[in-house]
C-alpha cells in the first residue's frame, strides 16, 4: 500500500506558524508522521508495554499492517531520503523495493530537527526528541566540558584524528544521555536487542552511548551483513527480538559527490539487491513468520555546491561579533553573539546573505517545539545559543579550519533533507 499522497498532504499542513520559516521549509512532524513516532510503534508491534511518552505512527500506517510481530528488523540507510527514493524508482533502479511496497506499506515521514545523524540516531535509540536528549547537531557546545564537541566522533572539533578524546576530559558515553536507551528498555520486557553495524564503528563512542544492553555484530560488505542477518533469523525463530541494521555509504557518497551523483543511487541499488539475493530469496517460511522488516533513513541530503561566499574564513567581520564559531549544522546553526552585538550579527546576515537564511531567536525556536516535544534537557539552552540560522535553498556556512569538501549536506529544513521513506513489510506475506 502506497500512502505517499495521504502522508504528503499531512506533512504539508501548516506547523510552527509562530516561526518565520521560509516557504520551502518543511518542518518536522512529531504527531504520527515522523521519525520520533517509530520507537513507540516498535514497542507496540512487539506486544510489550510502551514506556515512551510520544505517540506511535499514524493510524493510516498502523491499520495497514498486522498488530503484532515476534521480530522487528529496522534497516537504516543513512542519508537515503525520499527524493533519492523517487529518483531511483523513476530510473528503474529499485524494482525490488517496489515489490516489497506492494506487500506492505510505503510512506514518507519527516526526520527530526536538526535532520542529522547524531540527533536522529539518538532519537531512534531513546524514543526521545532532541529537546529531551540534548543532541542538537553534529557539533555541540558542551558547557560542562568547556568545549565544542563533535557528537559523532566524541572529540573537540579542533582535534583531528583523535576519535574519542572527549574521554580525556571525563566524558563517558554510557552515562551521557539523560534517558535510557532501547536496549535497556527492552531487556526487562523480554525482548532481545541486536545491532548489526560496519566493523569500523563497533565499540565507537557513539555506539557505546546508544547500545548498552545490545548484542552487537560487525560486518564488512552487504553480502556479509545479509547472510549474518539470515543466519540470526534462522537460528532463533521463536525469539522475540528487535534487530537494528545500519548502512552509511549512501550518505558518505552524497556528501562527497553530491546527492545527485549517479554513484549515490548505484550504491543504494547495490545494497538493496544484495538484500534480495542473500536474505529475502533464501529466508525460510519459518523465519519469515512473525517478522516485520522496516527500511528507513535518518535524513536526506541537498546539493550544496562549493562557494567561497559561504565560508566564514572570508567573513572576519562577522566573527568579531561572535563569542564562538557557530555550532550545530552547516545548514542549521546556533549563534552566540557577544553582548551588545546581536544587532550587528543580524545586520551582517541580512546584508551579506539576504535570501539565504531565516534568523530566529533561540527562545522562540525552543518555545515553538521545532526541536521536538517533551521536557527540555537541562543543558538545552546552553547548547542552542541565542539565535538560530536556518538555511534556505542551497545555502550553508562552513567554519571548519580545513578544506570545504562537502557537495551534499543535511541538518536543515528543506524537503530534500527532511523527507525520509518508511517501507514496512511483513515477511510472511512477501
Amino acid at each position: 500500500m502506497d500512502l505517499t499522497a495521504v502522508a504528503e498532504a499531512r506533512l504539508r499542513e501548516a506547523r510552527f506558524a509562530q516561526l518565520l520559516l521560509a516557504p520551502e521549509h518543511l518542518p518536522p512532524h512529531y504527531q504520527g508522521w515522523g521519525l520520533l513516532n517509530l520507537p513507540p510503534t516498535v514497542f507496540r508491534w512487539l506486544g510489550v508495554e510502551n514506556p515512551l511518552p510520544h505517540r506511535p505512527l499514524a493510524p493510516d500506517i498502523l491499520q495497514a499492517l498486522p498488530e503484532r510481530f515476534r521480530k522487528v528488523i529496522l534497516v537504516l540507510i543513512d542519508g537515503f531520503g525520499m527524493e533519492m527514493v523517487r529518483r531511483a524508482c523513476q530510473q528503474g533502479l529499485l524494482s525490488g523495493w517496489q515489490r516489497l511496497a506492494f506487500c506492505g506499506v510505503f510512506t514518507p515521514l519527516t526526520s527530526i530537527t536538526p535532520s542529522t545523524t547524531s540527533a536522529a540516531l539518538t532519537t531512534l535509540w531513546t524514543g526521545r526528541s532532541p529537546t529531551e536528549h540534548g543532541i542538537v547537531g553534529y557539533e555541540v557546545w558542551l558547557k560542562e566540558y568547556g568545549m565544542v564537541a563533535n557528537m559523532i566522533y566524541h572529540a573537540p572539533i579542533s582535534f583531528t584524528r583523535d576519535v574519542g578524546s572527549l574521554e580525556k576530559a571525563g566524558f563517558r558515553p554510557e552515562r551521557f544521555l539523560p534517558h535510557p536507551t532501547l536496549g535497556q528498555l527492552f531487556r526487562p520486557r523480554g525482548v532481545k536487542v541486536y545491532a548489526l553495524q560496519p566493523y569500523q564503528i563497533l565499540g565507537s563512542g557513539l555506539s557505546r552511548m546508544l547500545l548498552p544492553e545490545v548484542e552487537t555484530a560487525g560486518f564488512t560488505t552487504p553480502a556479509d551483513l545479509w547472510i549474518t542477518l539470515r543466519l540470526l533469523l534462522e537460528e532463533r525463530p521463536e525469539e522475540r527480538a528487535y534487530i537494528w541494521v545500519y548502512w552509511s555509504p549512501v550518505d558518505t557518497l552524497a556528501h562527497r559527490h553530491s546527492p545527485d551523483d549517479p554513484r549515490v543511487l548505484a550504491e543504494a541499488q547495490t545494497f538493496l539487491a544484495a538484500m534480495q539475493a542473500y536474505l529475502l530469496r533464501t529466508l525460510s517460511p519459518q523465519a519469515r513468520e512473525g517478522t516485520l522488516l522496516l527500511l528507513t533513513a535518518d535524513h536526506g541530503q541537498i546539493a550544496t555546491p562549493r562557494h567561497p561566499h559561504y565560508e566564514l574564513s572570508h567573513h572576519p567581520r562577522l566573527m568579531e561579533h561572535l563569542h564562538l564559531l557557530p555550532t550545530g549544522e552547516n545548514r542549521l546553526m546556533f549563534l552566540y553573539p557577544r553582548p551588545g552585538h546581536t544587532r550587528a550579527v543580524r545586520e551582517y546576515f541580512v546584508e551579506t546573505w539576504p535570501d539565504d537564511f531565516a534568523l530566529c531567536r533561540t527562545e522562540e525556536v525552543l518555545r515553538s517545539g521545532l526541536l521536538g516535544p517533551g521536557e527540555p534537557h537541562p543543558a538545552l539552552r546552553d547548547r542552542t545559543g541565542d539565535w538560530v540560522a536556518l538555511a534556505r535553498n542551497h545555502a550553508y556556512l562552513w567554519w571548519a579550519a580545513k578544506e570545504n569538501h562537502l557537495l551534499g549536506r543535511h541538518g536543515g529544513l528543506s524537503s530534500e533533507e527532511m523527507l525520509i521513506p518508511l517501507l514496512a513489510v511483513p515477511l510472511a506475506v512477501c
